[in-house]
């Protein structure tokens, strides 16, 4: 991405420039922070996904990247049939499609980009992303468990998203 004068785009001051950035916050940290930030574009094409477990600890770094070279590698965006589909597995094998589209987060009732994966998915369809761009091409995310086993719903996980350039 690159600004109007066509220097590369940067973070402003205080933002995080990576996803290693995001797991050093806490999770009232990283919370504020997407409530501070737009909904962005829905991101288009391939991007690199990071969990963001334990964010804070000494725990979250070695973990996240545990678990996502095991079990979540990112996502591909489809914007002409406004979906996407999971990469997982070590391979980052295409499956677990969503649908995508703008709506109020569930956080704060303001916008972002919603990943549904309710009529779309057997396996996850218990789940709804919610993301927002914190940083040029980077986005945080919200991962919203729904129904029963969660109490209705429940904020049970974050994620980092960078768009390849």
């Amino acid at each position: 991405m690159t600004t109007l004068s066509g220097a590369p785009a940067s973070a402003p001051p205080g933002r995080p420039q990576d996803a290693g950035a995001l797991l050093q916050r806490s999770k009232v940290s990283l919370d504020a922070l997407f409530q501070d930030s737009p909904p962005g574009d829905i991101p288009s094409g391939d991007t690199t996904g990071t969990i963001v477990f334990a964010p804070g600890t000494v725990y979250g770094p070695p973990t996240s990247r545990a678990l996502g070279a095991l079990f979540w590698r990112g996502k591909i965006f489809h914007p002409a049939t406004e979906d996407l589909h999971n990469k997982i597995l070590p391979f980052g094998i295409p499956a677990v499609r969503a649908q995508t589209y703008v709506q109020d987060s569930w956080l704060d009732d303001r916008p972002c980009v919603v990943l549904d994966y309710s009529k779309t998915s057997f396996v996850a369809g218990w789940i709804r992303d919610e993301i927002r761009e914190v940083a040029p091409g980077l986005y945080l995310g919200l991962v919203w468990g729904v129904g029963r086993l969660f109490g209705g719903r429940r904020l049970i996980l974050r994620f980092a998203l960078k768009v390849e350039s």
